[in-house]
């Protein structure tokens, strides 16, 4: 397995942030596996392959290099630049352009596992036409609806601190994405890789959230560390959400629809798509819950996101006894047309 040595300094300056290039990598390792781990994402996947593939098969050599880089065990390191936080794609995408192309080359080349194929062994273009892909992709794919996976990415990130301040670090990394694991004696471990340990004590290291189920590491140098990883929530769920039957007699189906969707942190606009219920319904749900302190609330940079209390816990975890009397809630209506601009599109 794969660890690195982390001190309590390294892991007390720690954090999350968000990354629009780490995003478009992860779409542009889902185009190219072509593999929905949902229906939502099995819409975007049919409604965006035709131009990805037309793209590729009228540039053979970037094809290639698409290929080569996404190896089985590595990823070559100049496609994915650890994120700083608070970039623009464009800032982020252009450390990938200005790489040196024989740096590229020998990034690929462990990528491969072997040497490089004739058509790229001796090109100085590669980091240029990389970039160009990867912009195609967030252009295409990505920015159109950037807003609503920033909110999934957000309500992700308050997911992940409430639990590191209930559980500690082990409790908030755990859980990360497969492989991912605190192993003790400052040890994280972050693959299940056969690689030799590193010792990143001292320097930065941040957790960065992708809406695929897709995730990587990446450092620079010895001064900069990223785990990128798959976020979660209620967005990720595919199926159809189960209330209670009992929880429904005593909050109403509606609002205990809501209630029982809060598994993560969500906006009131990303709980309108889900629920397909309005916007002033859900608003009032929500001042009811919060009056009830079942449902708490805070901010996480321009959005308000609700979290269940402890108490809304407890309630809804003792309901889900009866679920053998459970109601079915029907998904909102961007789940159910699975249009490229549907909330479930992008769910991961």
């Amino acid at each position: 397995m794969g660890w690195w040595q982390v001190n309590a300094d390294t892991l007390a300056g720690s954090r999350f942030v968000l990354s629009p290039l780490a995003e478009t990598f992860a779409c542009l390792k889902l185009l190219h596996t072509d593999t929905a781990t949902h229906p939502g994402e099995r819409a975007w996947l049919d409604a965006r392959l035709p131009a990805y593939r037309g793209r590729l098969a009228a540039d053979p050599v970037t094809a290639l290099l698409v290929r080569c880089g996404l190896g089985r065990e590595w990823i070559a390191d100049f496609l994915t630049p650890t994120p700083y936080g608070d970039e623009t794609f464009g800032t982020e995408v252009a450390r990938v352009r200005e790489a040196a192309p024989e740096e590229a080359r020998a990034h690929l080349v462990r990528a491969v596992g072997g040497p490089l194929p004739a058509a790229l062994a001796d090109r100085d273009d590669l980091p240029e036409r990389a970039a160009a892909l990867l912009t195609a992709v967030w252009e295409e794919a990505v920015r159109p609806d950037w807003e609503r996976r920033r909110r999934v990415l957000e309500a992700d990130v308050v997911a992940r601190t409430a639990r590191l301040g209930q559980g500690g670090w082990a409790a908030a990394l755990d859980g990360l994405r497969p492989g991912t694991r605190w192993l003790g004696g400052n040890r994280l471990q972050v693959n299940l890789h056969e690689y030799p340990p590193r010792e990143i004590s001292g320097a930065e290291l941040v957790f960065v959230p992708v809406t695929p189920k897709a995730g990587w590491v990446s450092w620079e140098g010895s001064r900069r560390y990223a785990v990128v990883y798959p976020c979660s929530g209620a967005l990720a769920d595919a199926g159809a959400v189960v209330v209670p039957e009992s929880l429904g007699a005593l909050l109403g189906t509606a609002r205990a629809g809501v209630l029982v969707r809060l598994d993560s942190p969500l906006s009131t606009s990303q709980l309108v798509a889900v629920t397909g219920q309005g916007l002033g319904s859900v608003g009032r749900h929500l001042r009811v819950l919060l009056d009830a302190r079942l449902v708490e609330r805070r901010r996480a940079g321009r959005s308000v996101l609700y979290s269940r209390t402890a108490a809304g816990e407890v309630l809804v975890t003792a309901q889900r006894q009866d679920l053998p009397g459970a109601r079915e809630l029907p998904d909102g209506p961007g789940e159910r047309s699975g249009r490229t601009g549907g909330s479930a599109t992008y769910r991961s």
